[in-house]
Parts: structure tokens; sequence; C-alpha cells
């Protein structure tokens, strides 16, 4: 599916709609206790936004980040590390809020990935020109912070199991390359200078 950062943004904007229209959506399809019992709640929530801001945050961080990513590993590839890391930060958040929504889990899991594939592209953060990786360890440690403040009611747990799970996916994918490389260069003599060879040094 091409454009996959496009569909997933659209996605997040018609659920916010229907959660203006019908507020009961919201209430079926957040993740809370009731998601063990309930799984589709691991995915479905992380379509959900608790308000016009909080998905207007996500959707700037989803696109910009997200366009990245997919153009480097394409649709496939991108799609895995979005859900993968949105689910598996959903797992993990569970446990310690009585409920969560919001893609933020997701999308940290492409910043993860981004870090790790392309650490040195400059992205604009905290009103400065970082390099991805730095940016990202600023992400990671505003959010072990925020993980003790209590008045802060932000999934800090979620955004940073999705920025690990990201970057693990990131680092697979970058040893793969690595590896493919490595192959591609390796000397390749066609058969038929081989056949030659033997004639003339071989067969002689």
């Amino acid at each position: 599916m091409k454009y996959a950062t496009v569909w997933l943004s659209a996605v997040c904007i018609i659920m916010f709609i229907l959660q203006l229209i019908f507020p009961s959506i919201t209430d079926n399809l957040v993740l809370n206790q009731q998601s063990f019992s309930q799984p589709y709640r691991f995915v479905t929530s992380i379509f959900l936004h608790g308000s016009f801001s909080h998905l207007l945050f996500n959707l700037f961080a989803l696109v910009m980040f997200g366009l990245i990513l997919e153009s480097l590993i394409g649709s496939r590839k991108f799609l895995l590390i979005f859900f993968v890391s949105g689910i598996s930060a959903n797992l993990i958040a569970v446990n310690f809020y009585s409920s969560s929504l919001g893609a933020s889990g997701a999308i940290y899991g492409i910043i993860g990935a981004l870090a790790v594939l392309r650490p040195l592209m400059t992205v604009w953060a905290f009103s400065l020109p970082l390099p991805m990786f730095v940016a990202s360890i600023i992400w990671i440690v505003l959010g072990v912070i925020g993980i003790f403040n209590p008045t802060d009611n932000t999934g800090y747990i979620a955004h940073l199991s999705g920025i690990v799970f990201g970057a693990i996916f990131g680092l697979i994918f970058k040893l793969r390359n690595k590896q493919e490389k490595i192959r591609k260069q390796k000397l390749h003599i066609p058969e038929e200078y081989m056949q030659r060879w033997e004639d003339v040094y071989i067969r002689r």
C-alpha cells in the first residue's frame, strides 16, 4: 500500500470525528483493563485521541517523520514498525495506566527507527535544528523524567516503549541492508569467462 502515512493520518482524523459525533466509540475502543478480554483495543486505541490538540500534535509528528521513514524503507516495513511499535507499547502501557489512547507509541516507534537509520538527519525539535539521534535522546530523557511526575497524565511509558521497539526494528533493517550491500559487492565472474579460463589454462 502506497502512501501509508497519509492513510494512517486519514484514519486518525476520521476516528476523531466519529468520537465527537458518537462519544461511546471512545469507551468501546480505548485501551483499558477490558483489553485483555477484548484484544482489538490494543489496535483501535492507537487511532483514538483525547482532544484536538492531541490529534494535531500526533498528526504533525506522524506526517513529518512517517513520510521520511516510509520513503526509506517502503510502505510495508513502515506499517510493520507502526503497528508492532504501537501494539507493543499498548501491551506495556495497559499494565501502568487505567486507560490510554493515541498514536504516540507507534509514532515514537517511527522516531526510534529513524534515529538508528538516519542518526545525523537534521530535524527541528525543541526550537532547534538537531541531529535525529540527539533529539531522540532528549525525548527519551524527558520521557523518563515525565514518568515520575504525578501531575502529568501523558503516557510516557508508552512513548518510551514505542521508541525502543522502533529502534530495534531500525537496527534489524540496518544490519540487513549492510549484509545486502556486502553480498552485492562480492566479485561476480560470469560463467562464460570461467569457461574460457578453464579452456585456456586447464585444458591445454
